[in-house]
Formats: structure tokens, C-alpha cells, sequence
């Protein structure tokens, strides 16, 4: 290569590696990139294979280190092989991009629980979460999950935070399609902690507004008949960072009826083994985004007390961590952990199960 062509991709690669600055330029944060749907797609595929180019260069040169000690005499990699190597970068880090866009499909689960009442026999709860509508999720993607949440045909749909990418001002457009979504008992939600970021108040009575429950620290009680669930909810752990009142189980089960199964919506998976605890039968949360992709997940695991995706048994409660339905836009990438929006049947457990039987093993 010229030394002129060097320099030029070199000052693009520069440019593209320093997204989250040109984000916090174009908004004040980070966390909102508030350019054009298209420079923001353009930035997003740019900077993922920036990151999938060093680790593949990273392999490369250890590879070729080791080639080079066994050999016991100096070599190199091909330029070749390094074109190649920068060539699937890019293709990944598109793949990657195209996957987070979707409109995500509906996934089943089935869940059992011990003590569900014969009237509540599969009942259906649909789980949004992680949409970050933003410039990359705008008003047309959040509509079309609108419509397929509303033909998913459940019981009751539950949003478990990160509504949002920017302030109530930038994005007031683009959750407007969320005033549609319809459910027999209603749409229940919690925040996130993206929704501290951008003015908490401000969002909490927006979301009200739009016909959102919110459920912060608190329950509502649904019934059938004489038969009840509680469905509580619960601040994100971010809160008291920005001076709100932090996560208090106790308080969102307060004056809860005795016996009723708890459900519960938690925006970070990480608090889960206290949950069951307190004889949570299913907790329903998001934030890990399903680690983005397989070996990324063991760093989101670190952080979320070894809950990434899926389901898992923790002391006898059902866990379902949801990869998402959106995704943050400043690392808009999936590899194999797909978006979704969860469709959850409750069914009662045998009387042969313990709900607070100790878990062999949760799933690390």
C-alpha cells in the first residue's frame, strides 16, 4: 500500500474508533447517537469491526509467535492472510449490524409454577425489553413491534426497562407507536437503567402517559375470580447514582396477598438469588442484551452474577434473562444471540415439586 492510501485508512479507522465521542458531541451523552438512521448503522458496522479486527490481528500474531518458536527462526504472517483477516472483520461486524435490526420474532417459553392457581392455567405474559428506541430504532421499528407484540394474543404484556436511548425531547416521536400496545390486563412496566440517564421523572411520567403501569418498588395483584398472582416490580440498581430510592424488595411486596405466586420484573438479572428468597416463583429481567456474542458473554456474566441468557433455575425459581428486543445503538451488534420478544405460559408444577428446592446447579 502507498504511504497516502495508508494514511487515509488509517485516518478513517481513527475516525470511525471514536464513535462514542462524536455521540457525546451530537447529544451530550454517549448513550444517544443523534445522527441520521444511516450514519448511525454506517458508525455502528465501523466500530464493531474495528473490535473484530483486533482480536482476529491478536490471534494471528500469537499464532504466528508460536509458528515462529517452534520453527526457531523468524517469520511472518502473509500480507495476504491479514487482507483476508480484515475482510471477514467487515463481514461479521455487517452480519452482526443486520441481525440487531430485525423486528424481532416470538420465542416461547413454558414455565411451570408451583401453586398457580387452576384459573390462571396457561396464562400468557409477553416480555419486551431492552428496546433503546432511539435514532436507530425510531418510530416505524417501534411500531412494527407494537404489531407484533398485540398479535402475540396474551394475557398481559410487561416491558423490563431500557425504554430508551435520549431525552424525553429527542425520542418523544419515537415511543409514541408504545401508546398502542394492548394487552387483556393491561401493560406493566419497570425502568431500566438507561432511563436514569436521561431524566428520570421526566421519562417515569412520560411512560405513564403512554399508558404504561409502572411498577417501581410496588405490585399490583391480577385476578381471576377468587384467584390471584402478584406481579411486583422494581427499581433498577442504578437509581440511587442519580439520588432515586434503589431496589427494595420488601417494599414491592408490602401489603402483597399471602400464598398468591409472585412474579416478578427486575431490570438486571444480577440480584436473582435474593429474589428467590423471598419465594419469587418467576423472575422476569433483560440489560445483558444475551452478551452480544458467544465469548462476549462471559464478560457480561461477571458483571450479572453469571446470568447472561435464557432460563435458569435458582433455588427453585425460574430466572428467564431476555436477550432483548432492541439493543444499545452506541454497540448495535449480535452474533448468535438473537433479539426477541418472549412469550411465557404458565402451567402449574406437580405436587411432587419443591419451588424452594436448592438448584443442583445454576447455569453459569
Amino acid at each position: 500500500m502507498s504511504l497516502w492510501l495508508k494514511a487515509g485508512v488509517a485516518l478513517l479507522l481513527l475516525f470511525a474508533s471514536q464513535f462514542h465521542f462524536w455521540n457525546r458531541l451530537s447529544s451530550g451523552s454517549i448513550f444517544a447517537p443523534e445522527f441520521p438512521r444511516s450514519v448511525v448503522i454506517l458508525f455502528n458496522w465501523a466500530f464493531a469491526a474495528i473490535v473484530l479486527l483486533a482480536m482476529l490481528q491478536l490471534l494471528l500474531d500469537i499464532g504466528t509467535l508460536a509458528t515462529a518458536i517452534l520453527r526457531r527462526s523468524t517469520t511472518a504472517a502473509p500480507d495476504g492472510l491479514r487482507y483476508a483477516i480484515a475482510g471477514l472483520a467487515a463481514l461479521i461486524s455487517a452480519i452482526g449490524v443486520s441481525n440487531a435490526l430485525r423486528v424481532p420474532p416470538v420465542k416461547d417459553v413454558a414455565v411451570t409454577i408451583t401453586g398457580l392457581p387452576p384459573r390462571f392455567e396457561g396464562y400468557r405474559i409477553l416480555q419486551l425489553t431492552d428496546l433503546h428506541i432511539s435514532r436507530l430504532f425510531p418510530a416505524r421499528w417501534a411500531k412494527a413491534v407494537v404489531t407484533r407484540a398485540n398479535a402475540a394474543g396474551t394475557d398481559l404484556i410487561v416491558v423490563t426497562g431500557d425504554f430508551i436511548d435520549g431525552s424525553v425531547a429527542m425520542r418523544r416521536a419515537d415511543v409514541a407507536p408504545l401508546r398502542a400496545l394492548r394487552a387483556p390486563d393491561g401493560v406493566y412496566a419497570i425502568p431500566g437503567n438507561h432511563e436514569y440517564f436521561f431524566d428520570y421523572a421526566a421519562w417515569m411520567r412520560h411512560l405513564d402517559g403512554l399508558g404504561f403501569r409502572m411498577l417501581p418498588n410496588s405490585h399490583a395483584v391480577l385476578s381471576r375470580d377468587d384467584a390471584q398472582l402478584v406481579l411486583a416490580g422494581l427499581t433498577d440498581l442504578s437509581a440511587p447514582s442519580v439520588g432515586q430510592p434503589g431496589p427494595n424488595l420488601d417494599s414491592a411486596l408490602r401489603g402483597a396477598p399471602a400464598g398468591a405466586p409472585i412474579l416478578l420484573l427486575d431490570h438486571q438479572p444480577r440480584n436473582a438469588r435474593n429474589a428467590a428468597a423471598h419465594g419469587v416463583a418467576l423472575q422476569l429481567s433483560g440489560h445483558t442484551h444475551g452478551g452480544v456474542a458467544p465469548g462476549f458473554d462471559r464478560l457480561f456474566a461477571r458483571a450479572n452474577g453469571g446470568f447472561v441468557s435464557g432460563r435458569y433455575d435458582v433455588a427453585g425459581m425460574t430466572l428467564y434473562v431476555g436477550n432483548g428486543t432492541g439493543l444499545w445503538p452506541g454497540f448495535a451488534v449480535r452474533l448468535g444471540r438473537p433479539s426477541e420478544m418472549t412469550r411465557f405460559t404458565l402451567h402449574a408444577a406437580g405436587p411432587d415439586l419443591n419451588p424452594r428446592a436448592p438448584a443442583s446447579s445454576d447455569r453459569p
